[in-house]
């Protein structure tokens, strides 16, 4: 068995344990094409980020990210900006998503509570007669239900539609991240 057979052995046993291995060409490949700026405060790429997003979708959190490299092409300088600005991106990203889902669910509990309280008020009106007390019932029914609701779609159903994203950023903003040679 020839050394380059076993060094592929080696690269495809570490890809399949239970982490994520990507393999790249150089560091530009994490990185905008667009963005001229330095490793440490450069813009990751929308095709890095997708190929994150799938890898990442059914494991938990604390997995290694293993950026596979061509031996020649590494600098460890750079590794360590770009490592660094990895975690830097996913942990601001996770505490935004963060704090997104609770001011949507904290809105969801307010549109909820208003709709309650317009129901309750519309049922205290609902024994009295005259045309004020009916415009406001007509009103206030559905404002009442049509908050009611709103807030229960805010708190369910759209926070659910944006919790994978969260997920994503706590999952990345967890995991150790190492560059290795293939």
């Amino acid at each position: 068995m020839g050394e380059r057979e076993i060094d592929q052995e080696i690269l495809q046993d570490e890809i399949k344990k239970g982490n994520i291995s990507l393999i790249l060409e150089d560091y530009q490949d994490i990185f905008s094409d667009f963005d001229p700026r330095s490793y440490d405060e450069k813009a990751l790429s929308d095709d890095f980020l997708q190929e994150c997003k799938r890898a990442v979708r059914d494991k938990q959190e604390g997995f290694e990210l293993r950026l596979l490299m061509p031996g020649k092409k590494r600098n460890f300088s750079h590794e360590t900006k770009i490592k660094k600005r990895l975690k830097e991106h996913f942990e601001k990203h996770y505490n935004e998503k963060q704090k997104e889902l609770s001011k949507l669910k904290i809105q969801g509990a307010i549109w909820f509570i208003l709709g309650t309280c317009l129901m309750i008020t519309e049922t205290f009106l609902y024994n009295n007669v005259g045309f004020i007390f009916t415009l406001l019932k007509v009103m206030l029914v559905p404002a009442g239900w049509f908050s009611f609701w709103e807030g229960l779609g805010k708190i369910f159903i759209t926070a659910a539609e944006r919790k994978p994203d969260n997920d994503f950023y706590r999952k990345m903003a967890s995991a150790k991240i190492y560059f290795l040679n293939y």
